[in-house]
């Protein structure tokens, strides 16, 4: 009865979404691997973010993973490193998943917008949000990288990733913790941003926040399992 039951909440949090993003039916890149797409696009220069980012941060993980996690774009940690979801918000995601019964190893990594945008101060680079322009130039990247995996269940990190898989009219505060089905594409679960953790004042507030995030990456293993 009680599987009965977490089969009907499960299936109860899928709904049809009219419309896909541009990452989702937009053309795209065609590549016959990651590591041969991840080679096309290091050169990009599909937009202005290339000329002060000091490298395109491509996406990580398994050829066979099963879930697809997408944040807004690099921050200042992985611009330098070349690598994504390696900074202070990477280890919160990290932890989260853990929390949340989630295997990391099945899971792929990336970014809808690929190159750093950031506003200069002083010596600091602080993150500037993309626009619908950027994100929709490099759909052409994140749109290959689903074609390549052909995942179970996409994550969208925030409103950046939100709108580059499922378009306008997704508001993560009132759709986070539910599943989309687009009309082409895999399902994708919305949530925040891990990086919004690290803006949250107040330590109640931190704890309910962070056990929100938590519980809503506990339906990746719903939907896509685990090994």
């Amino acid at each position: 009865m009680e599987a009965d039951s977490r089969i009907r909440s499960t299936a109860a949090r899928q709904s049809r979404h009219p419309a896909a993003g541009p990452a989702l039916t937009a053309d795209h890149a065609n590549a016959p691997s990651l590591a041969a797409l991840g080679e096309e696009a290091s050169g990009c220069k599909r937009c202005d973010l290339y000329r002060d980012a000091t490298r395109l941060v491509f996406g990580e993980g398994p050829r066979d993973a099963r879930v697809v996690l997408v944040g807004e774009q690099p921050g200042d940690r992985e611009d330098i490193a070349g690598r994504p979801f390696v900074g202070p918000a990477g280890r919160v995601l990290d932890e989260c998943l853990a929390e949340a019964g989630v295997d990391r190893n099945i899971c792929y990594v990336t970014n809808a917008v690929k190159h750093f945008k950031f506003t200069q101060r002083g010596k600091r680079r602080l993150h500037s949000r993309p626009n619908a322009g950027e994100v929709r130039a490099c759909a052409w990247w994140l749109g290959a990288e689903l074609d390549v995996l052909r995942p179970t269940l996409v994550v969208a990190l925030g409103a950046t990733a939100a709108y580059a898989l499922l378009g306008n009219g997704i508001k993560v505060t009132a759709a986070r913790g539910q599943v989309f089905v687009p009309p082409s594409g895999p399902p994708v679960l919305v949530t925040i941003h891990p990086s919004y953790l690290l803006r949250v004042r107040g330590h109640a507030d931190v704890a309910a926040a962070r056990d929100a995030f938590v519980e809503d990456l506990r339906h990746i293993a719903e939907h896509a399992g685990n090994p």
